[in-house]
């Protein structure tokens, strides 16, 4: 149902944001909790994602639907994502519109509300779209509570996406190197939840959000840590998270090296560290991720994920 909640566009990007960063569907209990909102707030923000395009709705989770939601890595591409997919968004097209037409950005929300059947009330609509529209540079304060079309080009936001897609692209290339050629030829099938969120988590790393690339970098080394269970008929029943799924490649039978499980331990610790809320072992406070942890973590998640894929080739033991 289009608009049919209040919401800001910070909350929508955020919550795209969230769903890139959990590595999988997410529910909206998930979200909500992730960026510290309510579950009502959560799923006005995670539908209107779906209204734009950026996530697509399966029964009661989100999961992302445009190629676009890997740039959203600072504020910057954030607006410029927006400011791209707004263009085909036909309320916010409408109320653009009839404010060019009416100089009032009230008339304008009551005459979008009509004509697009928004379900919300006229002045939810009018706040969703000018957060919209403010946002993503699209208006800009004229004075008085009124607003005016941006006289910038939308060249220059897709300028933005183009150096974040190139910043991507050159990341990707440099975790290729890392993990190698063979570990990269037993990857190619798993490019998307393996490579690409090593590749965000580098971006992240360079761009000194630590938690942000443990988060991505572990998705990765889970995802592959899945992969090569099923490649070694390792059971993960019941188990979640790196160091559980790790314990099946010991007990009953060993399938990695105990180096390579303990490597793969503290990769977990860190993320836990990263994910979890206060820990009781630290007053109940929070663990803060360096930079130069985070930047670690992604090269260290590399070695262990080209270490591991070694070991499974036969070839002579590496860490």
């Amino acid at each position: 149902m289009p608009l049919a909640s209040p919401t800001t566009a910070e909350q929508v990007m955020a919550a795209v944001e969230a769903v890139v960063a959990n590595g999988a569907e997410a529910s909206a209990d998930l979200i909500a909790a992730f960026l510290d909102i309510t579950p009502v707030r959560a799923t006005a923000a995670l539908d209107m994602a779906v209204e734009l395009n950026l996530l697509s709705k399966h029964t009661t989770s989100y999961k992302v639907a445009s190629p676009l939601c890997r740039y959203t890595l600072n504020p910057e591409q954030k607006a410029a994502v927006l400011r791209v997919v707004l263009e085909a968004y036909q309320p916010f097209n409408k109320f653009r519109e009839r404010l060019v037409s009416t100089a009032d950005v009230s008339l304008a929300a009551r005459q979008t509300k009509t004509l697009c059947s928004l379900t919300a009330d006229r002045d939810e609509v009018r706040d969703t779209l000018v957060s919209f529209g403010t946002y993503s540079h699209a208006l800009i304060t004229a004075g008085a509570g009124n607003y005016q079309l941006e006289v910038g080009s939308l060249a220059n936001h897709l300028q933005v996406l183009s150096a974040a897609c190139t910043e991507l692209m050159a990341a990707e290339g440099r975790i290729r190197t890392q993990i190698g050629p063979a570990a990269e030829h037993v990857l190619a099938s798993h490019r998307d939840n393996v490579i690409v969120p090593l590749a965000d988590a580098l971006v992240r790393a360079n761009n000194r959000d630590g938690p942000g690339a443990v988060q991505q970098a572990g998705n990765a080394v889970e995802a592959h840590i899945d992969a090569l269970a099923a490649r070694r008929g390792v059971v993960l029943t019941g188990a979640t998270g790196i160091m559980s799924k790790l314990q099946k490649f010991e007990n009953p039978t060993r399938h990695l090296p105990a180096k390579l499980v303990q490597v793969g331990t503290y990769l977990g610790s860190v993320r836990n560290a990263a994910d979890h809320g206060g820990d009781a072992h630290i007053g109940g406070a929070r663990w803060r991720i360096r930079d130069a942890t985070g930047l670690e973590y992604v090269y260290v998640a590399c070695s262990f994920i080209a270490a591991t894929i070694a070991f499974e080739r036969g070839d002579p033991a590496e860490i």
